[in-house]
């Protein structure tokens, strides 16, 4: 009996073997040739470290020249003007513009009772006619409507101000507690300021993604990022028209599978995920995982890159460590040549391993 199984013992490994060969002689020559396996070594990660510096200093490069300047008035606000010694003017003609006046910019259902600028830009007032004030700040206007008004009377006083603010508007989106249109007023639309109108991010918020988008340009802010590059975010201005976006932590994950104890997606945290640490969530590599076989898949501009990580190297935890993920990314172990051999032959022959280890037993 003995005998009998080893020689089926035989016959399986000859049927895998064959099987094998057959497998390798039908596969195209050239299949795996167009995707280049990169090996993570301690060059290539200096190199990809430095990469990724000269990048994220790019993407911020067009939002920083920016320098705060006095609001200009513009289409669609509420003006309050006064002049002093005669209240005459403050009556009647700014409460017929109110009549035709939409909803103040802080929401209210009542119109602001002022003086509205239409969509030429042109305010109306008595004997000063027609102001020209969009473009122009509330400094200028003051001088303008003085000049005006100073045909008619003499050294008119004039306190011209701002009271609804709803020509200039930005919107934020995603994880924030208020997400909504933001007016821009007097005090500078900065990325911190726009975030705390908004209530400020939600404890859900990727804070490494914020997607800003100004016409045609798109721009990736990571905030932990330009924090520690001793970039202030409030140095970066926001306009009108301008489109935050702030995304959800669950659309950053990295999915890690293959021989390891809980494969799985993992969350990153803020952005950041390193290799090493995607391993040790995942519960390491199972006896059946090849240490010397761990890839990382990457789709990068429509082209998968593999990378590939040699755990038993000396140095393997430090460079895994410095391999920082990518959202998406997939993070495979091989199994050991020894483990897909004990496969092969189950799927060939189910429990014939076992059965010949017991009859030699």
């Amino acid at each position: 009996m003995r005998i009998y199984w080893l020689c089926l013992f035989a016959a399986a490994l000859a049927a895998c073997a064959g099987s094998q060969g057959y497998m390798a002689e039908e596969a195209p020559a050239d299949a795996g040739a167009s995707v280049s396996v990169q090996m993570i070594n301690a060059p290539w990660l200096q190199a990809e470290q430095q990469r990724r510096t000269r990048r994220s200093r790019q993407d911020i490069g067009g939002l920083l020249g920016d320098t705060p300047s006095p609001y200009q008035i513009g289409h669609g606000d509420i003006l309050t003007i006064v002049v002093w010694d005669h209240p005459e003017l403050g009556a009647g003609a700014p409460a017929a513009q109110a009549q035709s006046a939409p909803p103040a910019g802080d929401g209210a259902g009542v119109p602001a009772a002022g003086f509205v600028v239409d969509h030429d830009g042109l305010v109306q007032f008595p004997y000063a006619g027609e102001l020209r004030l969009a473009g122009l700040t509330e400094e200028q206007a003051r001088a303008l409507l003085a000049e005006r008004l100073a045909r008619y009377i003499s050294n008119p006083v004039v306190t011209l101000r701002v009271q609804s603010y709803r020509s200039q508007r930005i919107y934020i989106d995603g994880e924030v507690r208020n997400p909504g249109l933001q007016a821009i007023n007097d005090l500078p639309m900065t990325l911190v300021e726009a975030m705390n109108r908004a209530g400020g991010p939600l404890p859900t918020a990727d804070q490494s993604r914020l997607l800003l988008a100004r016409g045609e340009q798109r721009y990736l802010l990571n905030l932990p990022q330009l924090m520690q590059q001793g970039v202030n975010p409030a140095r970066i201005l926001l306009r009108h028209g301008d489109v935050l976006q702030v995304p959800s932590r669950d659309e950053s994950k990295v999915f890690i599978s293959g021989e390891v104890v809980a494969p799985r997606a993992l969350t990153m945290h803020n952005g950041r995920l390193t290799l090493n640490e995607a391993m040790g969530e995942a519960g390491g590599l199972t006896p059946q995982g090849d240490g010397r076989q761990v890839y990382v898949v990457r789709r990068a501009g429509g082209e998968p890159q593999v990378f590939q990580l040699d755990a038993r190297a000396p140095g393997a935890l430090a460079m895994a460590e410095a391999f920082e993920l990518e959202p998406r990314d997939v993070v495979y172990v091989a199994a050991t040549r020894l483990a897909n051999w004990h496969r092969n032959i189950s799927q060939i022959f189910p429990g014939a391993l076992s059965s010949v280890v017991g009859a030699a037993r």
